[in-house]
């Protein structure tokens, strides 16, 4: 099982409507509630652990959790109003967000909110996201963190949840670059994975290329870390026992693109997913994973990533529209 903590909010789409001018359509999203749906959409059992309100938005946000079938028996509900999202897109470019979070029920996840334990079957924790960037969730999810990661016997590889955490930076977010980023590394250095975007690194290491950035990340202590490389795909760098690195690029698949929400979030969950599908969601057989393993469930994340830029909002695929989608040919050393 994986557990996704983080923010649930409304995404507000906007449209033109001809003679009308622009409007906004509200739509369930939040990185780690995406990538939640995705989860479960994918066929591998998933739950939240979040605020929600009690609001109209609130309900409607919970509605879709449990109609994609992801457990809610870790969210807690607030009367503070839903978080809005408010999503311009630009051609050819990232889309553009204004957020309206201070004071609302997301963001508002406090300590005394977090279970005792999790389920003896978590597999996985997955965080990230703006929730990193707002409090008391920060401290929050911080505290779950490294109390899973620390906790009795997690010395021995297995006995600890694998960490994965996607930063999902939102500059105008951040109000003190310098503690974010002391944050940043903390949370990187308590990972197993770290999967971030281009924009990502180059936000944190403007002066190192994708490559060197994410060995960089390695030297810290995640065993595999993952750069987002838009239409060119993905690459990613694996640490093994021995000290080894692998590295793998993989391409990316050509669609029409319709917009780019949610594609990162599809493309966490579903590299997730095919870990757990394939039984390689353990701390051991993470470090074992062949190069042909890697490039499989990056690539079958890349497949999801697509499908949802194939058409408008984040709607993640199910597993029968990710195995359809066209693979170009694997490619690995010999």
């Amino acid at each position: 099982m994986i557990i996704c903590c983080g923010e649930a909010l409304i995404d507000m789409i906007r449209t033109q409507i001809p003679g009308s001018g622009d409007v906004f359509t509200p739509v369930p999203g939040g990185s780690p509630y995406n990538t939640a749906i995705a989860i479960s959409k994918l066929g591998v059992a998933v739950k939240f652990l979040g605020c929600f309100s009690t609001d109209y938005f609130g309900e409607i946000l919970v509605k879709r959790l449990r109609a994609s079938r992801v457990g809610d028996e870790l969210i807690v509900r607030s009367e503070q109003n839903s978080p809005l999202a408010f999503v311009k897109q630009l051609k050819a470019k990232e889309p553009e967000y204004t957020f309206y979070m201070e004071n609302c029920a997301g963001p508002g996840l406090k300590q005394e909110h977090l279970p005792e334990s999790l389920p003896a079957e978590t597999s996985c924790i997955l965080f990230g996201s703006i929730s990193m960037a707002a409090e008391p969730i920060a401290t929050t999810i911080e505290t779950l963190i490294l109390r899973e990661g620390s906790r009795k016997g997690a010395d021995k590889m297995d006995n600890a949840p694998v960490i994965s955490f996607d930063p999902n930076i939102r500059p105008f977010m951040i109000k003190d670059k310098d503690a974010y980023i002391e944050r940043l590394n903390k949370m990187i250095a308590a990972s197993t994975i770290i999967k971030m975007s281009i924009r990502d690194y180059e936000y944190i290491y403007p002066d190192l290329d994708p490559e060197k950035a994410l060995a960089k990340i390695l030297t810290m202590g995640p065993r595999l870390a993952i750069c987002t490389l838009g239409p060119k795909g993905a690459m990613a760098l694996l640490r093994k026992n021995d000290g080894n690195i692998t590295k793998v690029n993989v391409p990316g698949i050509k669609v029409q693109v319709m917009d780019t929400i949610g594609a990162g979030d599809a493309f966490h969950g579903a590299f997730l997913c095919r870990l757990h599908i394939k039984k390689k969601m353990s701390r051991s057989a993470l470090v074992n994973l062949s190069e042909k393993e890697l490039y499989d469930a990056i690539l079958y994340a890349n497949k999801a990533a697509a499908v949802v830029c194939s058409r408008l909002g984040a709607e993640m695929p199910n597993r029968r529209e990710v195995d359809a989608t066209k693979l170009p040919a694997i490619k690995t050393r010999q």
